[in-house]
């Protein structure tokens, strides 16, 4: 071909028709009776580079965005700040065109960010192995269930708390659909957690799926259920917010089996719903059923350090039928935002955002409770809470997006027993200035 970045000329598919037996493109689809195939597309005319920039900058500056508009909205996506090192280093072409590496010995630099990302993961976590291999939390939830269930043979039964992401329950069932995995506990969302327990914890029991912090901002010492969890023979999976954990003890302190949750918050932008990073670490005895890349380091014939895809028969790529998962994938772009993040804030940096994010919170949750026709009603909260609005939801968001503010999520499809539910979340991005114009806009509301 004679030019590299265009793929054929007309003489070179000229060629191609000719070498396959037909006259044009359209014959192609001869064997598509006409009445199916798709309509001529009425595109307009061709634009220049400048002009096609030009439409899609003024496409892209009607969006309501978090760098516009003061942001109140999380629900499992999280406006943080990303540290200019992130793009740096993420942007260049080495990484930003790398895949997953197939051939070790000449990846070692993917291999080496990956190892570096599920080291201090475990760090974050406290659990003994990590992978970087999973699309988001909610496919990282349902690899947890899985893993659960090879795990524990006497068991196939999942129990998930109501106050476990919504999208993530529904992620779960979607992905577990046809493998006959009972999943329960959120028939009645306005449940507790322990009495979800009471009600299905049983010897079938294979694993026990909670957030914490959970959908709806609760922070609780789950040392208890993770004892009533193991007494059952069960596994505990929990749904951490990594920012949290700069503040909060890890899962691996109160003994989770298995950790997942969502990594956007480390250094990956909101980007409109993704990609984002599936985190998930599990303790020692479980490494050989977890799903994903595993990176190791190790050190050649002649004692130079190098890294390695360890344990590879659990995966698809080498097994097929008896791999753990078919996950054939990895988010290593994201895994490394997530690494330089947590690189450059350090640990004392990460609690510091953390202890920002807190604080503002609660602040915020003060000043909302002083309004006539709020209510507060998550007791203890690191970053995110409830609020009882005095009228639904949507009208308030809409009165406030005038106030050029982005309110809460609207609690009422997923939980309804929550009169006017608004789920609040403040972080290191939002000013005192505009969280105290948000209580101002929710007073005029």
């Amino acid at each position: 071909m004679s030019h590299r970045f265009i793929p054929i000329t007309n003489t070179d598919r000229a060629q191609m028709l000719q070498t396959i037996g037909v006259n044009s493109v359209d014959d192609l689809f001869n064997d598509v009776p006409e009445d199916a195939q798709y309509p001529n597309i009425n595109l307009p005319p061709a634009l220049s580079e400048m002009e096609m920039m030009r439409t899609l900058r003024g496409l892209a500056n009607k969006n309501a965005h978090a760098g516009e508009y003061a942001y109140f909205l999380g629900a499992g996506a999280y406006n943080h700040f990303v540290p200019a090192t992130v793009p740096h280093l993420i942007f260049r072409s080495e990484f930003f065109t790398a895949y997953t590496p197939y051939q070790p010995e000449i990846s070692q630099g993917t291999l080496q960010t990956i190892f570096e990302y599920q080291s201090m993961l475990c760090d974050l976590t406290g659990m003994d192995a990590a992978n970087a291999s999973h699309y988001d939390a909610a496919t990282a939830a349902a690899e947890a269930a899985v893993m659960a269930i090879n795990s524990v043979r006497h068991g196939n039964k999942i129990i998930v708390a109501p106050t476990l992401h919504p999208h993530y329950r529904e992620t779960m069932r979607t992905y577990l659909e046809g493998q006959n995995i009972p999943i329960v506990g959120d028939e009645d969302v306005s449940l507790s957690l322990d009495a979800v327990l009471d009600k299905h914890l049983d010897h079938k029991t294979a694993g026990v799926l909670v957030a914490n912090p959970d959908f709806l901002g609760n922070v609780r010492d789950l040392h208890p259920i993770a004892h009533r969890v193991h007494a059952a023979g069960a596994l505990l999976i929990v749904s951490a917010y990594p920012i949290a954990l700069g503040l909060y003890q890890s899962p691996g302190a109160y003994d989770a089996d298995i950790v997942i949750g969502e990594g956007q918050a480390l250094g990956n932008a909101l980007g409109y719903g993704g990609p984002y990073l599936g985190i998930f670490a599990c303790k020692e005895k479980y490494i050989r059923r977890m799903a994903g890349r595993l990176i190791g380091q190790t050190v050649d014939t002649q004692g130079r350090r190098g890294f390695v895809l360890t344990l590879q028969a659990r995966e698809q790529h080498i097994r097929r039928e008896k791999a753990t998962s078919n996950i054939c994938t990895n988010e290593a772009l994201n895994a490394l935002a997530a690494c330089v993040y947590m690189a450059t804030m350090g640990k004392e940096g990460l609690r510091e955002v953390a202890e920002l994010c807190y604080q503002k919170a609660h602040y915020a949750a003060n000043e909302i409770s002083k309004l006539d026709g709020y209510r507060v009603v998550t007791p203890e909260f690191f970053n995110e809470f409830v609020v009882e609005c005095p009228k639904p939801v949507a009208e308030i968001n809409h009165a406030l997006y005038h106030e050029k503010t982005i309110g809460g999520y609207d609690l009422s499809n997923e939980y309804p027993h929550i009169k006017n539910g608004m789920l609040i979340a403040v972080t290191e991005m939002n000013t005192r200035e505009q969280i105290d114009s948000l209580v101002r806009a929710l007073r005029n509301a």
